[in-house]
Parts: structure tokens; C-alpha cells; sequence
């Protein structure tokens, strides 16, 4: 149940490419159930529109006209009578009966131990790197997190570091501009509640030098995402995070990116929108320290935190009146989107680039994490460093002088000539599972965003159990 879907990180999915169609012989309509890629061209209500980078299924272009900015919807109006289509290979097969019986005679039932179907889980994720992964967003549960409190002795490993680099008082020092619902102890749940962030290395990685450098990147992303950029404060501009927990222009009250909630498809089915007692959908604006927005990031964070996808889905205020306005920084930066690695993978050096990588300029330093949580519109290009990169550059800077880190003059700071990751890098890890199109009942691992995830014990059964409806699985595992 990744998903790390946030505003944020839409807006770093890929650079704008040429555009080159694959022909088809027939107009492409828009269709919200569907995968679209950067390039695709699709007609909808008349107007036809341009996928600028990836786009989940539901995510219509409803939003082109009255987005406050570009890089809020991932579509564009293109001229009435461009060819419409995809670059490349169709995102999944046609949909159909594909080989097996006549499409008119029922499917003969067949049945599957859920020991064949875990153990073909467990091949399909044994991979390392797979497994890394899975070990660095695991959750600890909540009761142990509400627990967590400052100076408290039995506060997780992970928690206890934080606070050594990191106390009270230095936090209120650095945020001092900070809305109150941004407090010290949710800083330290938000910790707990991800046990891999300022964890322990048995393999000899420096685990405190490791959490200096997470927590001075956070920081200045903080600072960046949702801070005042004042000039005339007496607080430097990088002490000046944290001072936005909603959505500039938005309010409990002002409805906001739910146009995707009325659409059906399993986006809406997997994370179905919650509504007000009058019906109208709930609104998913960016609320918190990442700008959680859109139902189909609000639904994963959800189950991440609650195990149930309705608890912030009916509830999105939570994610800004409560200890979540930093776990989803948490989350954001713990889980990978693929073909981007996560944050904490960058920092920890797990994530090491391959020759696309670095043919492509992404080079290990904390540009690279510029580039992961907004490179979209921040980086690539030869010119000069933009300037959301450079305040970036400097909070990171201020930060790592605070909290001890030290910052090699050869490391990359900033993102200008970075390419967007592709799938041909050291990132690129299938997350979802899809159906394998084929007789035998199994799933795949695929790029592109379904409503199954390779991270989520479960998913593997629930997608063939969805892919293959004749099937009856036997549960021989119970001894």
C-alpha cells in the first residue's frame, strides 16, 4: 500500500518529453480506470489533454482550468485534434478473456492451494533489494506510539536517538514560527511510528551520523514545503518551517480535490472517498509537513497508519490536527515511488545509482532528494539552479551546520541537469501486482500503480482472488 502519491511528489514524476504516439485506429478516450503515462493524449468532454507525467487511475483533467498551479494537475490542454494515444507499449493488455475457453462458456472452476500462491509471493519478492524495502516501511503499532512522549525511557531505539541529536528545546529553536498542531511529541510519534527512520545498522553504517543527515534533509524540506519565505522576520528563512499545516486557500470547510471521487474504476473502489451527511464527497487537500493530497494518497496513508483505509478517508482533518501532519513526512520518506528509491535509501546509501543513473546526472547527495520530492518542476536543465532548489540548498546547509553534518564541497546539492528517474535505474522496482494474463492464476509485479501492493501481506492472494474469479483457493496451511 505505497503510495506515496503526495502533491509533492506528483509534481517530480517525470520531465516533459517529445511527444511520440504509437498509432491507433481509433480516437483515445479518457478512461478512469486507467493508467495514463507521460505523453499519452486522451480526448475528455470534448477537449483533448496531454499527460505530463505519470497519472493514477481517477485523476481526471477536471482540475486543468482551476489547478492554483501547473504542476497541481498532471494533465494539459493540447490542441482540439492532436492524435490521441500512448508512446510506446499499452500501459496492460486489453482487457478481454485473453487464451482459455469461449468467451461464452463459463469458466471451468478450478482450485489453487494459498500454499502455491504464497510461496509464488515469496519468489516473486526475494529479491534484495525487494526486501530491503519491505523491511524499512514496516509500522510500529499504535499503542506502542501513543505511548511515546519526550525524555520518556522506554521511547523505541529509534525515538531515543532522535531526541539525543534533537530535544525540545533545539526543536523549538529551529521551528519557532510553527503552528501548534506541529508539537515535539508528534514529531517523536511520527518517528516511533516508522522504526527503520534513525534506526540501528548491523553491517557498520554510522546509525547517529545517518540520523543527523535525515533529519537536517526533513528539515530543509520542512522549510522549503511549508514555510514563510519572509524576508523581514527576525527568524532566518530556513527557522521559519512548519508554518503551514493546510493548504494556502483551503479550510475544513472549502471543498477540494475530490473531483476524482464521483468516478468508478478500483482507484475509487480501493480508497473510496468519504462524504459529508448531505453526500457531497469529503475534501483531500494538502494537509501537513508533505501536503498530503488526493483520496488515493489519503487511502495508503491511511492504512499505514490505522490498517484501514476509511479512518482518513472519512476523517482527512486528522492529517492536520493531529500527530499525522508529520507522519506523513515519515511515510513519505520511508516509502520508495517507484521508479524513484525512497529518501531514506538515498541517505543511507542503499540506494546506490547504476550508469543510467549517473549518465542521467543523478549523483548521491541531497539533491538527489530535491529531485525525488519535487523534481518535476525544480530540476533537469542546464541553466541555473531554480530558485525553490537553491532555498532547498540553503536550509540544508543551515540545517546540517545545526545538527553537526558534515557537507563534502564535491557533494551534489542541487538538481539542475538531473533527468527524472526512468525505469532503467537503480530505483526502478515493481511495487504492484497485476493480473499475469495467463491461464495458470498468479499475479505479476508491475510499475504502474494497482490496487494491490507487493508491500502489503495479503495483496499477492486478494489480486488473484480478483484476477481469477473461477478460481477457489484452499487454504492448506492450517495444520
Amino acid at each position: 500500500m505505497i503510495l506515496p502519491l503526495p502533491r509533492r511528489a506528483l509534481r517530480a514524476a517525470f520531465a516533459v518529453a517529445s511527444l511520440s504516439l504509437s498509432p491507433l485506429a481509433a480516437a483515445l478516450d479518457y478512461d478512469a480506470s486507467q493508467v495514463y503515462v507521460a505523453d499519452c493524449v486522451v480526448n475528455w468532454q470534448a477537449q483533448t489533454y496531454r499527460a505530463k507525467w505519470w497519472t493514477p487511475p481517477g485523476h481526471t483533467p477536471a482540475h486543468v482550468d482551476t489547478a492554483p498551479h501547473p504542476w497541481d494537475t498532471s494533465w494539459e490542454r493540447v490542441a482540439t485534434g492532436t492524435p490521441t494515444g500512448c508512446p510506446g507499449e499499452p500501459v496492460a493488455p486489453p482487457a478481454g478473456p485473453g487464451p482459455g475457453p469461449d468467451p461464452g462458456t463459463p469458466p471451468e472452476v478450478v482450485t489453487v492451494p494459498l500454499s502455491r500462491l504464497l510461496a509464488d509471493e515469496a519468489d516473486l519478492t526475494a529479491s534484495p533489494l525487494m526486501q530491503s524495502v519491505r523491511h524499512s516501511v514496516r509500522t510500529l503499532d499504535n499503542a506502542h506510539v501513543e505511548a511515546v512522549a519526550p525524555r520518556r525511557a522506554q521511547n523505541p531505539v529509534n525515538v531515543r536517538r532522535v531526541e539525543s541529536i534533537v530535544d525540545e528545546a533545539t526543536f523549538d529553536y529551529l521551528f519557532p514560527l510553527r503552528q501548534p498542531e506541529y508539537s515535539y511529541r508528534g514529531f517523536l510519534q511520527a518517528t516511533a511510528k516508522f522504526p527503520a527512520m534513525c534506526a540501528d545498522y548491523d553491517d557498520g553504517r554510522d546509525a547517529d551520523a545517518i540520523c543527523r543527515r535525515t533529519l537536517a534533509t526533513m528539515f530543509a524540506h520542512f522549510a522549503q514545503e511549508t514555510g514563510g519565505h519572509d524576508a523581514w522576520r527576525e527568524q532566518e528563512a530556513y527557522r521559519q518551517g512548519l508554518m503551514h499545516v493546510r493548504e494556502m486557500g483551503f479550510d475544513e470547510g472549502k471543498s477540494g480535490y475530490n473531483g476524482e471521487c464521483a468516478a468508478t474504476g478500483w482507484s475509487t473502489e480501493a480508497w473510496p472517498c468519504g462524504t459529508w451527511p448531505d453526500g457531497r464527497f469529503k475534501s483531500y487537500f494538502g494537509r501537513g509537513a508533505k501536503q498530503l493530497s488526493y483520496h488515493f494518497n489519503y487511502g495508503p496513508f491511511s492504512e499505514a497508519m490505522y490498517g484501514d483505509v476509511h479512518v482518513l478517508l472519512d476523517a482527512p482533518e486528522r492529517v492536520a490536527d493531529t500527530w499525522l501532519n508529520l507522519a506523513s513526512a515519515s511515510f513519505f520518506y520511508t516509502y520508495p515511488q517507484p521508479p524513484k528509491p525512497s529518501m531514506l535509501h538515498v541517505i543511507d546509501g542503499t540506494w546506490q545509482p547504476n550508469a543510467a543513473d549517473l549518465a542521467d546526472g543523478r549523483a548521491p547527495g541531497f539533491g538527489v532528494t530535491t529531485l525525488i520530492m519535487n523534481g518535476g518542476v525544480e530540476c533537469g536543465g542546464s541553466g541555473a539552479e531554480h530558485a525553490a532548489s537553491a532555498n532547498r540548498i540553503t536550509y540544508y546547509r543551515a540545517f546540517a551546520a545545526k545538527l553537526g553534518v558534515p557537507v563534502p564541497p564535491d557533494e551534489t546539492l542541487g538538481c539542475r541537469g538531473m533527468k527524472a528517474f526512468a525505469e532503467n535505474g537503480a530505483g526502478a522496482l515493481p511495487l504492484y501486482w497485476e493480473n499475469n494474463w495467463r491461464t495458470e492464476p498468479g499475479c505479476q509485479l508491475v510499475s504502474y500503480q494497482t490496487a494491490f501492493s507487493a508491500l502489503k501481506d495479503g495483496d499477492y492472494v486478494r489480486c488473484v482472488r480478483r484476477a481469477f474469479p473461477h478460481v477457489e483457493i484452499i487454504d492448506d496451511t492450517r495444520s
